[in-house]
């Protein structure tokens, strides 16, 4: 088996693609939105009219995993906020407050999940606002949910066959604590985390992306997976041009699977795949460069239903979503989401 099949295995079989794939049990269930949301779920936000008639009202909510509350307190309770944050700014928005819903079964979990949202919003420029608390609770367990507003959306259901598929990835962090998470986020100055986060809201406007996704804890191909299905298309990627960290292995090294891996299933406190028409993509990459985050070229969208993937002269299809869908997101036919 090639180095490029067993990445590709490893990935089907992984955590990352395990949870995202509980959603297309539940997507059947939640019905009754049309006319309601401009977009359909499925999307990083639930969006709906801005009552003051300037585009979108974003709503964004995670819960955290039990074992990574449960592990470090504090940092569930930064990346709680941090990761909403992300949400909002994949959909081209800007966050206006944050509110949470925590259980802990005693004050100290309490106060360091507390500490790290609270660390979040002031780093961020984010109020949190108030929420819901239990000090009583078996567990800890933490979920956390931001309000935005767009003027013009990205989308994953705007995808189209031709477009330039961009990864914009912050490279300047490290591993956090062993586990999945690329951490460039806790450690960086207030100013550039704030004005990173502004980059997309800024690329929506100037009307150079309309499709995206902020990349999450099913690794950059699981997100573009996701993007895909919502767009109905498929894509071919060339893992060779995906930005890797300082002290990663290349491509074609020897030896490097799990480090290959890990960066594959990676969580990015900073990460994003933006699907954008040819002509557009330059402007783009040079935005994110100029600001000192990487932004490659990593494939381009097709017709079909196939991410297929490529290293080198080894080619393997990743998935075929006409076959078996990933999260059971629909495509919107012969319509796109309102600019």
């Amino acid at each position: 088996m090639t180095h490029l099949a067993q990445l590709a295995d490893a990935l089907r079989n992984s955590r990352g693609f395990r949870h995202k794939r509980d959603i297309a049990a539940v997507l059947p269930q939640l019905s009754g939105i049309a006319g309601i949301t401009t977009v359909p779920n499925g999307d990083d936000c639930a969006v709906l009219p801005d009552p003051t008639g300037d585009g979108h009202l974003l709503l964004a909510i995670e819960g955290l995993m039990q074992d990574f509350v449960t592990a470090t307190p504090w940092f569930a309770g930064y990346s709680g906020v941090m990761v909403n944050l992300s949400d909002i700014a994949a959909m081209g928005g800007r966050p206006v407050a944050v509110v949470d819903a925590l259980w802990a079964g005693d004050a100290d979990v309490a106060q360091q999940l507390l500490a790290g949202m609270q660390s979040a919003c002031e780093r961020y420029g984010v109020p949190l606002v108030g929420g819901h608390s239990n000090l009583r609770a078996g567990a800890g367990q933490l979920a956390v949910a931001v309000l935005g507003r767009a003027r013009r959306l990205i989308s994953s259901f705007s995808a189209q066959p031709g477009d330039r598929i961009l990864m914009a990835i912050d490279l300047r962090g490290q591993w956090q604590d062993g586990q999945p998470f690329w951490n460039a986020s806790t450690a960086a100055p207030p100013e550039r985390l704030r004005a990173d986060l502004a980059l997309l809201p800024q690329i929506a406007e100037a009307g150079l992306c309309d499709a995206g996704k902020d990349i999450s804890m099913a690794g950059v191909l699981g997100t573009l997976l996701m993007l895909l299905e919502c767009s109905g298309v498929g894509a071919h990627v060339d893992l060779a041009r995906l930005p890797l960290p300082a002290g990663t292995p290349g491509w074609h090294e020897n030896g490097a699977f799990d480090a290959h891996l890990r960066w594959l299933s990676a969580f990015p406190s900073y990460g994003y795949l933006l699907s954008v028409r040819e002509p557009q993509a330059a402007a783009i990459q040079q935005v994110f460069e100029s600001n000192g985050i990487a932004c490659a070229d990593i494939g381009t969208v097709q017709p079909g239903s196939r991410l297929t993937l490529q290293l080198g002269e080894a080619r393997t299809t990743l998935w075929d979503l006409g076959a078996e869908p990933f999260i059971g997101a629909a495509p919107v036919v012969q319509q796109r989401p309102a600019a």
